[in-house]
C-alpha cells in the first residue's frame, strides 16, 4: 500500500465534507489526514485528503467522488509535483536551565516561539511531517506537555492551478473565468 495525497475542489456547502469522508470510509480507506478550507473563490473549498491504499481501488473512489453533487474536481497530487506542509503547536516543559536549549532547537528547525511561561515554551512549526517528527524527537527529552497538529495541506508546483489544469463542467468553467 502506498500513500496518496488528493486535492478535492467542492462547492462551499453544508455536508459536503461528511459525504466525501463517508465515501472513503465505505470503500475501506482510512484517512490519515484531512484538511479543508476556503480557496481564492469564496464559494469553493479545497479538501486535502491523505490516504494509504492500492492505486486501483483509489482510482475508483476518485471517479466516484467526482460524480458527487457539489464536487467540482478531484486530483491526486503527485509526489514530485506538489508542495506539502503541516502546522504544529507544541507546549514543551521548560525552566530557567533548559529554556535556552529549547530555543536553540526551535531556531534550528526554523520554527517560532509563540509563548513563554515560567514552566513551558509554546512552539509553532510548519513543514513536512518528517521535519515536524524530527523536531519533536529533539524536544521529547524536555517533556511535551501538549501537542496539536493540523492535517496535511498541499498544492501543485508551478503556475498552473487545479482549476486551470483540468476541465470543469461548463457552468463552473464560465464561473471561474468570470470571477478571476
Amino acid at each position: 500500500m502506498s500513500k496518496h495525497t488528493l486535492s478535492v475542489l467542492v462547492e462551499n456547502t453544508p455536508g459536503i465534507l461528511a459525504r466525501i469522508a463517508a465515501l472513503f470510509s465505505r470503500r475501506g480507506f482510512n484517512i490519515d489526514s484531512l484538511a479543508v478550507g476556503v480557496t481564492e473563490h469564496p464559494d469553493i473549498s479545497r479538501i486535502t485528503i491523505v490516504v494509504n491504499g492500492e492505486l486501483t481501488r483509489l482510482d475508483q473512489v476518485i471517479e466516484q467522488a467526482g460524480k458527487l453533487v457539489d464536487v467540482l474536481d478531484v486530483a491526486e497530487l503527485e509526489p514530485g509535483a506538489r508542495i506539502v506542509r503541516e502546522l504544529m503547536l507544541a507546549k514543551v516543559r521548560a525552566d530557567d536551565r533548559t529554556r535556552s536549549q529549547i530555543v536553540e532547537i526551535v531556531q534550528l528547525f526554523r520554527a517560532k516561539t509563540v509563548d513563554v511561561s515560567p514552566e513551558a515554551v509554546t512552539i509553532e512549526a510548519t513543514g513536512s511531517s518528517d521535519k515536524l517528527s524530527a523536531m519533536l524527537k529533539m524536544l521529547e527529552p524536555f517533556g511535551i506537555k501538549e501537542l496539536v497538529q493540523s492535517g496535511t495541506i498541499a498544492i501543485g508546483r508551478g503556475s498552473v492551478t487545479l482549476i486551470e489544469s483540468r476541465p470543469l463542467a461548463p457552468d463552473w468553467a464560465s464561473w471561474a473565468a468570470a470571477t478571476a
